[in-house]
């Protein structure tokens, strides 16, 4: 029965024909090892065409969607993960695949007569690989991506006569947007792949119409077909090629960095590793000064292409393959070379490690916001806009850090060389009001730092005047008492009722009975032994939460009120206006932001320094 359906599908199809013309090959020498390299990269590229159908099936490419769309296929479509990690990583591989096989084709002399045509069919089939690696890594619209094709696109720009109109068909006009991502997925999913098949097509043909090139020490064993023996070295190269990445897709996983955001620079963009040697080679001062950008990334690999391409010429005599061989040896040895030095400095690269971070951190804030809220009609860049833990730190070192540093950086984890003011890392925390009350001189250093121009012309320097205050001898007066053993229950007590009187949810719980009884120490200065000098209401205004009258009144301009003190509120007025009379009045040397910051800025930058911002639970503390 099923040898007359065979017989049957035979006589209208010729099956048995093109299975025998697929499978009995003849290979001089039989089956080998060497031979693999052609498969494997074919068996990739079928990989890549398979995964990137199913990727195309959830992929929306505009500037609203198409992060949102690669979250969707990495968190929420069934086995997303896998698809779009094995399609990311087979990118990476097909790379490899291809350098080892072009060098086993020069290194064999198969480019020689009569397989030039075959060889200059390979050399297209590189550029369009290459062309679908530059494509592909625009359409997560991550950050990364988006400026590290800018780059690329730039680089485009500078071609002769062509560059600024390729640049703008590139990208669908004179600036990136939703046009710019619809043509490089059409190229990417659509016209690349295409022109892939066709020209694999026609290299495969002509490769078997002059069948394998065989190395000399094969050429006068016996022949075999290429069924079965080397079919299962094929099949078992496929299958290690895929294992190894399946490794990286578990152990890695396919990374999504922060929504592209124009708005925000990236600093230092890079590109993808397999494209690290010519970022490296441009960034060489003799190649910015002597041939610029148009010589190093277009009219250098020009060249080194046309070498290339004149192999097949050159090889006719030994020395001239001789000096093909040496030629790639030394190019993908140059190219390695420049690939080492380009990561070990961007590994030393401070200011990037911290771009690089950044990028991770806003991928991950935005997958924890999506998951938590959905994502909206604007997208998730709206999310990351409005989240005070994504802009806090932003806000912070552009504002900020011109006096101040928060843990000993800017808030964006860069240094500090500028600091004249406190470090607000611990603003408000329990281990800050307790240093302001016993080493207020510590907290206040860095003041010492600065200098200021006074009215009379003279200079002076700015801690003098703050740490010579009431608050700075007050600390010093009461330090003793403070730090006695005998009084750290009440020292304990006062922090913990000026802590409670914040309101803040990051510092809670509050010891509710440990803050009631700091309230008298707060009122009357009297401690288990001894008593300070004076009770924090000789100066300060407090009206405690939940009371109806307050404890004190502002004895006059230029003393900070206590109600509520580093709590949102404190901090929202404090911000806009440090020198009203319920801060520091004429004593204030702080401009105010209300003039340079709007009101939302200033509440995420408040939300953000007192942990007001959405956590997920397990990261909760």
């Amino acid at each position: 029965m099923i040898r007359a359906l065979g017989d049957w599908l035979d006589s209208r199809t010729g099956y048995r024909h093109l299975l025998y013309e697929a499978l009995y090959e003849p290979i001089p020498g039989g089956a080998s090892w060497h031979y693999v390299w052609g498969s494997t990269l074919t068996f990739v590229f079928a990989v890549q065409v398979i995964t990137g159908l199913f990727l195309w099936t959830a992929y929306s490419p505009s500037t609203l969607t198409a992060w949102e769309s690669v979250y969707y296929i990495q968190h929420e479509m069934s086995f997303g993960w896998l698809v779009r990690g094995i399609h990311h990583f087979a990118a990476q591989a097909m790379m490899i695949l291809l350098a080892l096989h072009f060098m086993q084709v020069v290194i064999w002399g198969a480019y020689r007569a009569p397989r030039e045509i075959n060889f200059w069919l390979g050399l297209i089939l590189m550029q369009i690989v290459l062309g679908l690696a530059l494509t592909g890594y625009l359409l997560p619209w991550d950050q990364k991506g988006y400026y590290a094709t800018q780059v690329a696109t730039n680089i485009a720009s500078v071609t002769p006569v062509v560059g600024p109109a390729l640049q703008q068909l590139a990208q669908g006009g004179t600036s990136y947007g939703h046009q710019t991502l619809t043509r490089f997925f059409a190229l990417h999913a659509g016209v690349l792949p295409a022109l892939l098949v066709a020209f694999l097509g026609l290299h495969v043909y002509v490769f078997r119409r002059h069948g394998i090139t065989v190395f000399k020490k094969y050429r006068d064993q016996p022949i075999a077909p290429f069924w079965p023996d080397q079919v299962l070295k094929d099949a078992v190269a496929c299958l290690v090629v895929f294992a190894t990445i399946l490794f990286f897709v578990r152990w890695k996983g396919a990374e999504l960095a922060g929504p592209a955001d124009p708005s925000e620079a990236f600093s230092s963009p890079r590109p993808e590793w397999y494209f690290l040697f010519l970022f490296r080679f441009l960034k060489y001062e003799w190649v910015e000064h002597n041939l610029g950008l148009a010589g190093g990334a277009i009219y250098v690999p020009g060249a080194i292409m046309a070498v290339i391409a004149l192999m097949p010429i050159v090889g006719r005599w030994k020395l001239g393959h001789g000096f093909n061989v040496a030629f790639t040896l030394a190019l993908f040895g140059g190219a390695g070379y420049l690939t080492w030095v380009a990561l070990d400095e961007d590994r030393r690269d401070p200011e990037l490690q911290i771009a690089m971070a950044e990028a991770h951190a806003d991928g991950q804030r935005a997958i924890e916001l999506a998951h938590e809220f959905g994502i909206p009609a604007t997208g998730v860049l709206s999310l990351l806009k409005e989240d005070p833990k994504t802009q806090g730190p932003r806000l912070f070192a552009r504002h900020c850090k011109a006096c101040h540093t928060y843990n000993g950086h800017d808030g964006t984890h860069r240094p500090v060389t500028t600091a004249t003011a406190a470090d607000l890392g611990q603003f408000g925390s329990r281990e800050w009001v307790q240093k302001v009350l016993v080493d207020y001189h510590e907290v206040f250093a860095p003041l010492m730092n600065g200098k200021e121009q006074q009215p009379d012309g003279t200079v002076a320097i700015i801690g003098e005047r703050f740490l010579a205050g009431d608050m700075a001898t007050w600390s010093k007066d009461n330090r003793a008492a403070l730090t006695d053993p005998a009084n750290a229950e009440s020292l304990k007590a006062l922090v913990e009722f000026v802590v409670q009187q914040s309101g803040r949810k990051d510092l809670e719980p509050i010891d509710e009975s440990l803050a009631k009884a700091g309230l008298d120490v707060f009122q009357l200065g009297t401690l288990k032994t001894g008593t300070l000098s004076s009770g924090c209401t000789d100066c300060h205004t407090m009206h405690v939460a939940g009371q109806e009258s307050p404890l004190s009144e502002n004895p006059g301009s230029g003393v900070p009120t206590l109600t509520g003190y580093a709590g949102k509120e404190w901090l929202l007025r404090f911000i806009a206006n440090p020198g009203h009379d319920d801060f520091y009045g004429a004593n204030n040397k702080m401009p105010a932001f209300a003039e340079t910051m709007t009101e939302r800025e200033r509440q995420l930058l408040v939300d953000w320094m007192t942990g007001d911002y959405y956590q997920p639970a397990e990261s909760k503390h």
